[in-house]
């Protein structure tokens, strides 16, 4: 079983646990938290992440960084859990697994829009608004300006890429071109 799978079921746990307390943003920033620490201090991160260190060591580190984090009480308890069983090493998937699911969960999409130039702020809450129309969903979107598409819009929704620019437009012109010669 990949580490993303074993990561997807702690996750899926958190959120249902999270969710009855109400407190699945917490667990979310909790957990968001505790990676940017593990990145920050590389000497901890190869700590909790050592087979050859001892479980109980690992959980007597992980309640004192839970308790100095003030995280809530599910990811103290999963903190625990994943030192028990030696499976700190999971923290990255799970994070981020856990905000997917967490987003998905709270109806939202996470759109990333790439124009040619700068979009002004108006224009971009009207795309904004827009796909929130075509998906159903309340859209969170990044804007990125990549002058290679010459024009138009490529927009990635999850793992669809709807590509609306001229370059694209351009190569399939050049396709049919070839294709009919």
């Amino acid at each position: 079983m990949s580490t993303r799978s074993v990561a997807t079921r702690y996750a899926r746990a958190l959120l249902d646990v999270a969710s009855k307390s109400n407190q699945q943003e917490q667990a979310d920033k909790d957990l968001g938290a505790l990676v940017e620490v593990l990145t920050q201090h590389q000497d901890l991160q190869r700590v909790l992440f050592n087979p050859a260190v001892p479980a109980k060591g690992k959980q007597g580190v992980v309640r004192e960084l839970a308790q100095r984090m003030g995280a809530s009480p599910a990811v103290t308890k999963l903190l625990n859990l994943l030192a028990e069983r030696d499976r700190l090493a999971l923290l990255h998937d799970l994070a981020a697994v856990y905000h997917e699911r967490l987003l998905d969960h709270q109806h939202i999409v996470r759109a990333e829009v790439t124009t040619a130039v700068d979009l002004a702020a108006d224009r971009a809450e009207q795309v904004r608004r827009r796909l929130a129309e075509v998906t159903g969903r309340q859209v969170t979107m990044t804007t990125r300006v990549d002058p290679a598409i010459i024009g138009g819009v490529v927009t990635k929704i999850g793992s669809t890429v709807y590509d609306g620019s001229v370059a694209r437009q351009l190569a399939a012109l050049k396709e049919k071109l070839v294709a009919g010669a």
